[in-house]
Parts: structure tokens; C-alpha cells; sequence
């Protein structure tokens, strides 16, 4: 899938072009409905399939104070975007700039860099431009006009509720995993850089990868059995969530750290996705550092036996 960053670099005049708008964060079933339409529309006609998303949460510009955390990083997102069959993704910096644009002037902007729009495919729900200026009543008067075909996909209900990407956070915060996967479609998964940490794990005999996962939603705290992938390679993973209370630091920082097991690499600077395979224990705070290595021996043991092999 190709990522552009302006619909100029795209030169597409000359090809039919079918789209589907918006955040997609998670891009759960809900998302996959309006996705797969859009595919399906551009295979009928014949058209690029393209997905228009943002790079950040709208909020974070327009409303800093109600930004929600993520369910996915951006690199997730847009995997699972290309996994449903988008050809490109305009992935739109979403700016004080952008956000002052009318729902009307984008869909019209839309229109004439893309050349031919045949379609465009979003949530019956949704809404854009500046104080939400825009919705599926305003793209289907632009189609008319424009001769462009509109969907606006009613909301996907699991369990007798609508799926949403709020309903989902709330389920990753309740450690409810499997209600959170049903509701992805796959099965949860937690991703982001390898940063630098402070060394306690090492200084342990445990050293672990700590993972960036700023502006993400997170499980509760506790320790983890998990699948890590680390670029093509699958290992199995001990995770830990939480602010470390056994080292009683001044200020403590909710962190994320994985050790995988039977494997010793420097991982600086890669991403490192996580799938939850399930919970081992609770935080807790030990008497000492010689207590706390000896659960966690305690843990990776755990977690083997988890994964059925002692």
C-alpha cells in the first residue's frame, strides 16, 4: 500500500477513484464495514481504492483537554488498513490549518485533486470539517453535484451494542482482552518503539525491551504472557505494565517492558508489537530486589508453562 501525503502525489486523473474517510482508530468492525464497501466499490468500477485517515486524533489539535488514547499506534493502523485490500492512504496532517477547513471546501478540494471520485464510503455517523460542518447529508448533496456515489454505512453492533472505538478502549482499560479482540476483529495487540530505559531489568539478570506507548490505551497493570513480534520473527514474551513500586522511585512513570524469552539482541529503535496470550499475576510491591527477581524467575516459568512448554 502506498502512503502519500498529498493527493498530488498521486496523478491519478487519469483512474476512477473510490475512498473511505476517517479517523479508523483500531479499525474495528465498525471500520472494516466502510473499508471493504470502498474496495468493493473500486473493483465494481474498476477504481484506485484509497483510504483518507489523519495522523493524529482531531482532538489533539482542536480539543487537547478530550484527546483520547489510542487503541492503535499509527504503524498499526495502517497495516490494518492494507490488510483489507487499500491500494493507497492519503494520511492527512491533521494541523490548526487543517482543522479551520469547512467540510464542504475539503470534500470540493477532494474532488478536483482526485480527478474522478466515483465514490466515497463512510460511518452513518460521521462528521468533518470545522465544528463538525460536515456529515453524510452534505456528501450526498456534493455527490449530486459533483456525480460522485455516497455510502454511509450504518454501525456494526456486537453483543446488542455498537462497536465503537470508545466502547473498545473502555473493555483494553477493564482487562477485558477477548471482548476487545471480538470487537477488532484479530486479536488485541499493543505496539511501539524500543526505547532506552534504565537498566534495572539487566542489572536484574532480566534485561527487557521497553516499549513507547505514549498516547495509548493500556491493559491494567500487571504481568503478562505474550507474543512479541519484532519485524518478521515471533518470540514468546514475559510483559510487564505498570509503575514499579518495588524500586520506590520519586516520581514513577507507568511503563511497558517485555522481556523475550531466549533471546539476548539489542532492539533499540524497532517496533515491537505485543499480543496478549494471558494474565500471570497483579502488580505488587516486594520487599526487595532479591524477592522481586526471584518472582520474576518466578514469572518467566509461568509464562512458559502458559505457552505449554516447561
Amino acid at each position: 500500500m502506498r502512503i502519500i501525503r498529498d493527493p498530488g502525489e498521486l496523478e491519478a486523473h487519469s483512474r476512477k477513484v473510490c475512498v473511505a474517510i476517517g479517523m479508523f482508530d483500531g479499525v474495528h468492525l465498525g471500520h472494516q464495514q466502510v473499508i471493504r464497501q470502498m474496495v468493493a466499490d473500486a473493483e465494481q468500477h474498476e477504481a484506485l481504492a484509497a483510504v483518507i485517515t489523519f495522523d493524529r486524533h482531531p482532538n489533539a489539535v482542536v480539543a487537547p483537554d478530550r484527546t483520547p488514547e489510542l487503541i492503535y499506534s499509527l504503524p498499526q493502523k495502517l497495516r490494518a488498513v492494507e490488510s483489507l485490500g487499500a491500494e493507497v492512504t492519503w494520511l492527512i496532517e491533521f494541523n490548526a490549518k487543517f482543522s479551520r477547513q469547512t467540510g464542504e471546501d475539503f470534500i470540493r478540494k477532494l474532488a478536483r485533486d482526485f480527478g474522478h471520485v466515483e465514490s466515497v464510503c463512510v460511518g452513518s455517523a460521521f462528521s468533518f470539517g470545522h465544528k463538525r460542518s460536515g456529515n453524510v447529508e452534505l456528501l450526498r448533496k456534493l455527490g449530486r453535484e459533483l456525480r460522485f456515489g455516497v455510502h454511509g454505512l450504518a454501525a456494526v453492533a456486537l453483543d446488542g451494542k455498537v462497536v465503537s472505538s470508545t466502547r473498545i478502549r473502555d473493555a483494553i482499560r477493564a482487562g477485558q482482552l477477548d471482548a476487545a479482540s471480538q470487537m477488532l476483529g484479530r486479536g488485541y495487540a499493543l505496539a511501539g518503539v524500543v526505547v532506552r530505559g534504565d537498566g534495572v531489568g539487566t542489572k536484574l539478570g532480566y534485561p527487557t525491551a521497553n516499549i513507547d506507548t505514549r498516547r495509548l490505551v493500556l491493559p491494567p497493570n500487571g504481568v503478562y504472557a505474550a507474543h512479541a513480534r519484532l519485524g518478521q520473527h515471533v518470540y514468546r514474551a514475559a510483559l510487564n505494565i505498570g509503575v514499579r513500586p518495588t524500586l520506590k522511585e520519586k516520581a514513577p512513570q507507568r511503563r511497558v517492558e517485555a522481556h523475550l524469552l531466549d533471546f539476548t539482541a539489542e532492539i533499540y529503535g524497532q517496533e515491537l508489537e505485543v499480543t496478549f496470550a494471558g494474565k500471570l499475576r497483579d502488580e505488587r510491591k516486594f520487599p526487595s530486589l532479591d524477592a522481586l527477581r526471584g518472582q520474576i524467575a518466578l514469572d518467566l516459568q509461568a509464562a512458559r508453562e502458559l505457552f505449554g512448554n516447561v
